[in-house]
């Protein structure tokens, strides 16, 4: 197996997640793209999806998962070092959400950052919290957060998007772990040829916000849908293959599998292709839709949440996303508990909250 030459393993101490309230049924979307519901759920496996509020942005629900992690990894927010967002639906361009994070936290003694890789952004967060705390000489923890408010930049009229992506966030806290856990191999990608795939192509240096960025729906997220499966189709076994075959290992070496959630129908006819047990390929995107950078972390902390996975346990983490970008990490579980936050409005006070 390919372990880190030098440094103390680190690993996830605790896993948290929140979705917001508001459920949009797939009888509701279907009134707005002009499909059916069981159309939907044939073509994406999507049963529901949870909206964020009005006054709910990326920060709050970001809070509200890594409040959650903390929770679980039984520290306070105080005793994160180092706070990581990751999420293609900021606050604001600037500055970065994860200030926003750590302000509603009050974790001050965080250096809280940003890493934009969409819906691969929380591995590639991880990578650098997992680096940046071995490099740390004293025992720190990092939150890692992956969070998308994506409803507010959706076309309720576009199937190809509509009848997809959701809001949610899930975290984990990581730090130090035993001899024989943590992660112990990391692989990552990025194609940016194909950056035009999907993309929220207004609102940026390139084309600024104005009239005929407004009228031409340029702020909302554009899809090439068979363009982004055939690209899924071709990366997510080949991640799955070259890990394996990195570290000597064969699929049934893997305890647990944990892909992005882009469409579960997708990942079904992928899993049976790569002979992946149904038990061992976690899927959560019928119950909550693509929840970009939060998909690969919710469904670690559904896992864990259910009780399919316990100390010593074999994960194998994949991603994918908009850029395009890919990632994996295979991970060596340590028993680190989740902590999932119930849908309600009342998972963080109102003073603590702030308008988007």
């Amino acid at each position: 197996m390919n372990r880190f030459s030098s440094g103390r393993p680190i690993g996830i101490r605790g896993m948290g997640s929140y979705l917001p309230r508001r459920i949009r049924s797939n009888e509701e979307v279907a009134r707005q793209t002009g499909v059916t519901a069981e159309w939907i759920r044939e073509r994406t496996g999507v049963r529901t999806r949870h909206v964020a509020a009005p006054d709910e942005a990326a920060s709050d629900l970001a809070a509200c998962a890594v409040r959650a992690a903390a929770t679980a990894a039984g520290i306070d927010a105080a005793d994160i070092s180092l706070l990581i967002c990751a999420t293609s639906t900021p606050d604001e361009l600037g500055p970065s959400t994860a200030c926003r994070v750590q302000a509603l936290l009050k974790a001050e003694h965080a250096v809280a950052l940003d890493v934009g890789a969409a819906c691969s952004g929380w591995l590639f967060a991880i990578k650098v919290a997992h680096d940046w705390l071995r490099a740390d000489r004293t025992p720190r923890y990092a939150a890692v957060v992956g969070a998308e408010a994506y409803s507010k930049f959706l076309d309720p009229t576009d199937r190809a998007t509509s009848v997809l992506f959701a809001d949610g966030a899930a975290a984990a806290v990581l730090g130090p772990v035993g001899d024989e856990e943590g992660f112990q191999d990391f692989d990552f990608g990025s194609d940016g040829t194909l950056a035009d795939t999907v993309l929220i192509p207004a609102g940026g240096s390139r084309r600024p916000a104005d009239t005929v960025t407004l009228a031409a729906k340029g702020h909302f997220i554009q899809m090439d849908g068979r363009a982004v499966s055939r690209f899924i189709s071709a990366t997510f076994p080949r991640l799955v293959h070259e890990s394996l075959t990195r570290n000597s290992l064969s699929l049934s070496d893997i305890d647990c599998l944990i892909a992005h959630q882009p469409n579960p129908v997708l990942l079904h006819r992928l899993g049976r292709e790569l002979g992946c047990d149904e038990r061992i390929l976690v899927i959560v995107g019928d119950e909550v839709g693509n929840i970009g950078a939060a998909s690969a972390p919710y469904a670690l902390a559904a896992a864990t949440a259910r009780h399919t996975l316990g100390p010593g346990d074999r994960v194998l983490i994949t991603v994918f996303g908009a850029g395009m970008t890919w990632g994996s990490a295979l991970l060596t579980w340590s028993g680190a508990p989740a902590v999932r936050i119930a849908p309600t409005r009342s998972a963080l006070p109102e003073r603590e909250r702030h308008s988007a």
